[in-house]
Order: C-alpha cells, then structure tokens, then sequence
C-alpha cells in the first residue's frame, strides 16, 4: 500500500536546522581537514571574507588570525565594527548583511548573507564581538542557538573591528577534524596578494604583499621564466603571466579576492582573448595550444554581485561584469587586446621571447604527434589484449549518474589487484594492475614516456593521452604495498603525474590509499586500526587478549576485508601540491640523480622502529 501524503508530510525547518541538515549545500563537503577544500577552510573563509572586505572598503590594514592545538580559531580585523544593535541579526538573521547595499560593498565575495550563519549553525562554539566607538558588545552561541548575550554595551577602549572566533561542531564533522596550517598558511598569501597592503598574522606569522600578482608569480614559478612576468592593471581587472620551458598551463584565477580554484567564465575568457590577441600581433594563426604551452598566469577580476556555481564560491558562474553591463568575456577580451598588444609593441624583446617559446612548442607538438599515434595504436590493442584493466561500466566523462563515483586503483602486482577485483563495485570501481616497479620519469621528456608501454598503457586506462579533459575516472588511487618497495612504486608514480599530469593533482583526482596495518578481534568484532594510536584504543575497548593480525601487504587482505576497506569507509589521503621552487628542488633531490647525497640524507635521518622491525 502506498504510504499517505498529508499536510503532516509537508515540513518547514528554520535557518539552524537547514544548515546542519543539509551542510554540504553551504560548505561543500566536510572532511576532516587533510583537504583544503574540506568544508573547515569554508568556514574560516567566510570569517576571512568578511574582515577582508573591510579593507577592500578602506578600513583596517591588519587581520588576525589565531589557531590553537584544539583547532579553535579566532579572526579580529580592524575595520569599522558591525553596528552593535545588529550583531544578533548577522550572526543568526539568514539573509542578513551589509553586503545587498552594493555601495557599502560594491565588489564584495559574499554577498547572500548566508555565510557567517553557516559558520555559526555548525559550531559548537560561535562567539561574535564588534567594538564601535568605545563601546563592545558580544553573543556566545552553540549550533546556532544563543548561550549568552551582552545585553547592553560595555565600555571598551579596545581598537574599532569585529571579532569572530569558533569551534566545528565534533557532532557533525569527524571527530578527527583539525585545521592544517600550511593549508591556512596558502589562504593567507593569497589573500595577501590579492590585497597589497593588507597584513594578515596567522599565529605570529606575518604576511603582506606589496606587489600583488608579480609576487605571486615569483612565489610559485617552478621552471625559470622565459621573460620577466608581464603586469597589466586596469579598473576592476588584474592580469599577469609569463612563459616557462615546461609544456602545461597553470593558472590562478579570483574573482573579488575569491580563489576561484576551478576557474570559471573569467578564466576561460582570458585564456580566449591570450590566443586572440597573440594571432593578431604576429599575424599567424598559431594553434592555442602551442601559444599556452608552458604558460603561468594569474588573472584578478572585481565584478559586481557575482554568481559562483556553489556555495564554496570556487568556479565563477557570472556572464556580466555587472548587472545589465557588458559580458566578462568581452570586459577581458577587450582589455588584453588594447593592454597586452600595446605592451608587446613597447617590448619587442619580451614580443620575441614569446613567439620563441611558441615556436619551440609547436615543433615539440608536431614530433610528438608520430608517438602519440604509436601510443593511441598500442592503447587499441591493450583494450583487446592486456587485461592489467578491470574496468568498470561507468565513467567519469560520460553523464553516467555516478559519474563521480568513478575510481580506479593502481596496484602492484596480480595479488592486491586480484583481492580488490573480487570485491570491487563493477559499476565504479576500475583497477589497474602494475608490472613490477615503474619507470622513474623525473627528468624525462613526454617522448620518451609516451615510448614507455607501462606508461602508454597507463595513460589509456585513464584516458589521459592528450589532456585530462577525458579523463575516464573521478579518483586515481594509488594502492600500493605499506613497505619499502610499496614507497617506492608511489614515489615513482607521483612523480610521473607531478611531472607530465599535474592538472590531475591540482584538481583533486589523486590519491592514496589507506590500508590497515593490524586488525583487532575478538569473537564479537572486529577493528581495523591505521596507526598504533588507533591500535591501542582497539585493544582496549575490545578487552583481554584480543587477536592482533600486523597486515604486511595488500595481497595478505582477503577480497572480504577489503570489501570494507574500499567502501564506504574507504579512506583516502588527497594528493596536494605545493607549486613553486620547492616542488622542483624536492624531486631533484629525491628522484634526480645526486645519489652521494641522498646516502648522506638517509644515514644521517635513518632512524630503527624496534616495534616493527624484523629479525
């Protein structure tokens, strides 16, 4: 019998409820903070957003931010002070601000008023304090309700600004959850750039910027620039890029001081207009790529009420600079094509350093495409002959329904991979097997990978041969051993994708596996701990003389114990990146060829594990 649909069915739930029912509409997903796009940092954003947007407005040049082990923050700027008789309405008002006034805050990232209400309904300590004046007043929340309210203002001769401190609510994200600080760390710099001028203390750490973009540029240049790094500043727009030896794009896009992370219309429009402009100034049609080719830029743009694809504000949706005004395509296309072309006319040394780069890089691609053939050739017969792929029905670049489900784990050897194909979800979970250890690509060229079987086989089972634009699944795993040789396949495997596929990593497809290494039982249940810590905690709860199983490799876990392992409760450590020099300057000495070295690094570090050492 169909169940009843009454009056009693139809529910409404107040501003509190809706958040911490439905969090991932308003921070995207939870995690536990070994993310930067776990929805802490959101939190932290919003706060950050707010006080930054004072100084945007010109008020208040320093912002506080302070971090406990507890992972309890507080952020003070030193702006105007919200109006003290409506603290209660922006700490728990929805829809609330000062932000719909687009003359108070005409280029402002959050606008909806909804921000800080997320940051207050999903902590289980929220205090908001503003100073105006001479006079304070502050409210103490938890999970959105009121605790304690300063009914009247108190005397205080504290600066003028706004303080906002909180703590997530363990209820709701993992108990684990803790902020990383170099993740706010990264924050901090941007924001720096984005602002110069502006100084942000992250925990007694200062940072500011008095060059903005160029800084940036300078911060993460990895290969050495071709040219100096090209600055062009207009009302509202901010671009800067050079060009590097290397063969990929990287690319930092904001929008109103945002990180715009996945780009967006802003990003798409100055990538067209690059292309544009260059044809026109050498009046030849270069193909878009080999004008890209090893390019890293920035681009800054300020737009009135903008319009993300999400709550966490990291791909910009908007099609107009302001409401009833001219698209951002046309607002971007026509300030390169008078700024950048003016520029390479009053700089011809710098004009023929980029037609230089171009030129190399459409040689690169025409070699290439003879390998590329050899590649797509072999990839044809490995979908017939090779069976490493255990591939599953659904894809990521398809409109499969579970498309982000999509995950393939690269294992070493037939016996992990056999374990995992037997208790996989066909429908999403691919796996693919490796021969042995991989070639160490670090310092390679793409012809030389491209002419490696393992790799060419590799790059068609991710689709991956020519971009990652096809890229057949959503998570790359790497599931490999815990020990010495298992470090040593990761290590390997990292640096292929770090070195020819970086846009894989930067846009969070890879990751490594969590496997277990000791298993707790007794006759009623059974633990599977990642850590001795956790190890402990089992061995307690689970009371006397529990079996204790120390797993030494994949190919030990029966398909039963990795049905768990790969579910529902997988556990899966993002791979990130930290662009720039050190990035290079780590994989020349951890992948290059100074051997001597590296022994003297290993001998002087090398430290025994009594517990688990063998004898």
């Amino acid at each position: 019998m169909a169940a009843s649909y009454t009056e009693d069915d139809i529910k409404s739930l107040d501003w509190r409820e809706h958040i911490r029912l439905r969090p991932g509409m308003y921070i995207g997903k939870l995690g536990d903070g070994s993310s930067p796009d776990d929805g802490i940092y959101i939190l932290l954003k919003e706060a950050l957003d707010n006080a930054v947007d004072e100084f945007v407005m010109g008020h208040g040049k320093e912002i506080r931010i302070h971090i406990d082990d507890e992972s309890r923050v507080e952020v003070r700027d030193y702006g105007r002070g919200i109006p003290l008789g409506k603290l209660m309405d922006c700490a728990a008002k929805i829809n609330t601000g000062a932000k719909y006034d687009s003359e108070a805050f005409k280029k402002s990232v959050g606008l909806n008023g909804v921000g800080i209400k997320a940051v207050n309904a999903l902590s289980g300590f929220f205090e908001i304090q503003a100073w105006r004046e001479g006079v304070t007043k502050a409210i103490e929340f938890s999970r959105g309700e009121v605790v304690e309210e300063m009914k009247e203002p108190k005397s205080d001769c504290a600066a003028q600004g706004t303080r906002v401190a909180f703590d997530v609510d363990r209820t709701v994200f993992p108990k684990r959850t803790k902020f990383r600080v170099p993740f706010v760390e990264k924050m901090c710099r941007y924001y720096s750039y984005l602002n110069p001028g502006l100084a942000l203390v992250l925990n007694g750490k200062k940072f500011r910027s008095k060059n903005g973009l160029l800084d940036l540029l300078r911060e993460e240049l990895d290969d050495e620039a071709l040219y100096a790094p090209i600055l062009l500043s207009g009302d509202d727009i901010d671009v800067c890029f050079t060009h590097t030896a290397g063969g990929s794009e990287d690319y930092y896009s904001f929008v109103n001081g945002q990180n715009t992370h996945q780009g967006g219309t802003h990003l798409a429009a100055f990538r067209e207009a690059l292309v544009k402009v260059i044809r026109e100034f050498y009046k030849k049609s270069y193909d878009p790529s080999d004008i890209r080719a090893g390019i890293m830029g920035a681009i800054s743009v300020r737009i009135e009420e903008p319009v993300f694809e999400s709550q966490t504000k990291t791909k910009l949706g908007s099609a107009t600079v302001s409401p009833g005004g001219e698209t951002v395509r046309t607002f971007i296309a026509n300030f390169l094509k008078e700024n950048l072309d003016n520029f390479l006319h009053k700089n011809p040394v710098v004009a023929e350093a980029i037609q230089k780069r171009i030129m190399a890089a459409e040689r690169e691609r025409k070699e290439l495409s003879g390998v590329k053939k050899l590649a797509r050739d072999r990839a044809k017969q490995t979908k017939v002959h090779n069976k490493k792929l255990r591939d599953c029905r659904a894809h990521f670049n398809t409109k499969h329904k579970r498309r982000l489900d999509t995950t393939v784990f690269l294992t070493e050897g037939d016996s992990a991979s056999g374990s995992i194909t037997k208790c996989r979800d066909v429908e999403t979970q691919g796996v693919f097997s490796l021969r042995g250890k991989p070639l160490n690509t670090f310092g390679l060229s793409k012809k030389v990978v491209y002419e490696n079987e393992e790799f060419a086989f590799l790059q068609a089972a991710l689709g991956i041969e020519d971009d990652i634009e096809s890229l057949r699944f959503n998570r790359v795993v790497i599931a490999t051993d815990a020990d010495v040789d298992g470090m040593h396949i990761r290590l390997l495997l990292l640096t292929f994708f770090l070195q020819f596929f970086p846009e894989l990593i930067r846009e969070g497809h890879l990751y490594i596996l969590q496997t277990p290494l000791f298993r707790v039982r007794n006759k009623k249940e059974t633990r599977y701990c990642y850590d001795e810590a956790e190890r402990e905690e089992a061995m307690a709860d689970l009371g006397r003389n529990p079996e204790i199983t120390r797993f030494k490799g994949l190919g030990e876990i029966s398909p039963d114990e990795f049905k768990f392992m790969i579910g529902n409760d997988i556990r899966l450590d993002p791979v990130q990146m930290e662009e720039g020099k050190g990035l290079k300057e780590m994989l020349t000495f951890y992948m290059g060829k100074n051997t001597p070295d590296r022994q003297i690094f290993i001998i002087e570090n090398l430290r025994e594990d009594v517990d688990s050492a063998e004898v």
